[in-house]
């Protein structure tokens, strides 16, 4: 094999590889301004929220999530966690009952995980942005601050 028909076999493989690594390096598909939409959510035993706006940024190869909620009740709270989908426990700030976070990306729109508080997994959670970027959604099952058995689904509208 020539050296010409060599670099351009290489040069195909390069072009061909280049997709994936775009892939590997592209934000997560969660980056962004969320808001809940109470109508295609379910919550079990309730009641629902007022309102949810979550926030993904990047910070560095971290993602920082913030969300501020208005419960039933009208009370505002801000809960935030700075993590990377990698499996080790991150903390968790502003949720009753809740202290810490493990989460592991299963597939580009998909992450798994358990929600805990001092050590002890209350809440497993998974959480998929839809193919076209426009749809969040997020199901936590488990137990709540109270102890009470929850089984919600959250569907965020992107902004």
């Amino acid at each position: 094999m020539g050296t010409r028909t060599s670099l351009a076999i290489l040069g195909i493989a390069a072009v061909a590889l280049l997709p994936s690594a775009v892939v590997a390096q592209a934000p997560d598909p969660a980056v962004g301004t969320w808001e809940l939409n109470l109508t295609k959510s379910t919550f079990s035993p309730g009641p629902a929220p007022k309102s949810e706006t979550r926030t993904y940024a990047m910070a560095g190869k971290k993602l920082k999530m913030t969300s501020i909620v208005v419960d039933a009740a009208g009370t505002k709270r801000t809960v935030r966690s700075t993590y990377t989908v990698d499996g080790k426990v991150y903390p968790v700030t502003g949720e009753r009952g809740v202290d810490s976070q493990s989460l592991t990306q299963t597939d580009r729109y998909n992450v798994e995980g358990n929600i805990m508080y001092k050590g002890k997994v209350v809440q497993t959670a998974k959480r998929t942005v839809s193919n076209d970027g426009k749809v969040l959604t997020i199901w936590f099952k488990g137990t709540d601050a109270k102890g009470q058995k929850i089984d919600n689904m959250l569907a965020f509208d992107k902004r």
